[in-house]
């Protein structure tokens, strides 16, 4: 009896933690089974807030938990980007990042690198378009530039503050034409709204920023474009060309992707993954997308890390010619 009941406990304990076993091997095989935050180190109603609670809205739909979208606003970026590359790798925090996470430990703003997030894959880029104002002199690109030889110094261009994204763009055109970054006068700004408002008011002779930020007010005719830093034309705007199709092998814009934390477990990749693929692809995002003219790609994980690496590099030479790499 006594051999009995200790196999029959041995049974009972084996089957206990084969049971243990299998719970727990499914609950991790069933994410997500709870709701799923986004960081978004910019402010509410902003652009990279709308693309990020878009998906997220999807993303809730087509894997059953809520994906809510948390605001972690602060130091250009750094605040929101830090806080996503330091949660814990389960899945349950994702990042919405931003171009400026490759520029941000450049400048000496803070540590966090892509090489501290592991990307579930691009969704947007935007290229940088030179805005001119809609009186202005210049009627294609050729005229700007041959002002801008003639006169090195005296035009004036905005967008960003000194060393945002903008500010590179122009620096990066400006040596694809072998011309140094000071060839034009950088007046810094809070954005690129406040860029353009300088163009229109006649402050500044053209402004590098991208299509959507320029959407509006080119709509309205009150600025035109006269090129755009892209390989190929823009769907939303046919009609500017690029610099490439202009003889300068020149392309820089804004990106935005869906990241977690290094380490994220492969299964969890696994199902984000198509998950976002899906996300946008479908009808919900591009209508969204393009009622606010900002550019699709989809750039799966593994090619992502590429981009980022590829993107950081870029950056990072661009700021030590600017002087304002750390």
């Amino acid at each position: 009896m006594k051999c009995k009941n200790r196999w029959s406990m041995m049974s009972v304990g084996l089957v206990a933690i084969f049971a243990l076993l299998v719970i727990s091997g499914g609950a991790h095989a069933a994410y997500p089974e709870r709701p799923v935050q986004i960081i978004c180190p910019w402010g509410a109603g902003g652009g990279t807030d709308q693309v990020a609670r878009t998906i997220g809205a999807i993303l809730q739909e087509d894997l059953g938990v809520p994906f809510n979208v948390v605001n972690r606003t602060g130091g250009s970026g750094a605040i929101g980007h830090m806080a996503g590359a330091k949660a814990q790798p389960d899945g349950y925090t994702l990042t919405i990042i931003t171009i400026e996470l490759n520029m941000m430990h450049w400048m000496g703003m803070a540590e966090v690198t892509y090489k501290d997030f592991r990307p579930i894959g691009m969704v947007n880029y935007d290229p940088a378009a030179i805005w001119v104002a809609a009186d202005s002199k210049w009627n294609k690109m050729e005229d700007l530039v041959n002002e801008i030889k003639a006169n090195p110094g005296k035009l004036r261009a905005s967008g960003t503050g000194t060393g945002g994204i903008w500010h590179l763009s122009m620096a990066g055109w400006l040596a694809a034409m072998g011309l140094p970054p000071n060839a034009v006068t950088w007046v810094p700004s809070t954005g690129a709204a406040e860029g353009l408002r300088e163009l229109v008011g006649g402050g500044v002779d053209f402004a590098p920023c991208s299509l959507p930020e320029g959407m509006s007010l080119y709509s309205a005719g009150k600025i035109r474009g006269l090129a755009v830093m892209a390989d190929e034309r823009i769907k939303a705007f046919p009609e500017i060309p690029t610099l490439k199709e202009l003889g300068v092998d020149w392309s820089l814009g804004c990106w935005r992707g869906i990241a977690g934390p290094k380490g994220l477990p492969d299964d969890v990749v696994g199902v984000l993954e198509p998950a976002l693929k899906r996300a946008v692809e479908s009808e919900r995002f591009v209508n969204f997308m393009d009622q606010v003219g900002y550019g699709i790609i989809w750039i799966p994980s593994a090619e992502a890390v590429e981009f980022l690496e590829k993107d950081d590099e870029v950056m990072g030479n661009l700021m030590k010619e600017l002087g304002l790499a750390k």
